[in-house]
């Protein structure tokens, strides 16, 4: 009974913080479908020293992960295709 009560996220949805005291934020769902420009400047407000890898569709990246790093996917009309995350 106790693991009904208990609430879990999605495998697929990444876990992410927005301030009140949980820790700097590391994904913006909420940028998927706007511009390259548009998200770049959103999440430099909330990350200063942050470096963006902009990835065209059905490009490959690399497995490592960088903390200062947010790769922005791109669809094939330039959006954002998935929730820009660090790593």
């Amino acid at each position: 009974m106790a693991e009904e009560n208990q609430q879990q996220q999605p495998a697929d949805e990444p876990i992410h913080h927005q301030g009140g005291g949980g820790g700097p934020k590391t994904n913006w769902p909420e940028l998927v479908g706007s511009s390259v420009e548009e998200a770049q400047k959103k999440i430099k407000e909330d990350m200063a020293m942050v470096e963006f890898q902009v990835v065209p569709p059905d490009h490959f990246v690399t497995m490592d992960f960088i903390q200062r790093r947010v790769r922005l996917y791109l669809d094939s009309s330039g959006k954002i295709a998935r929730t820009p995350q660090i790593g």
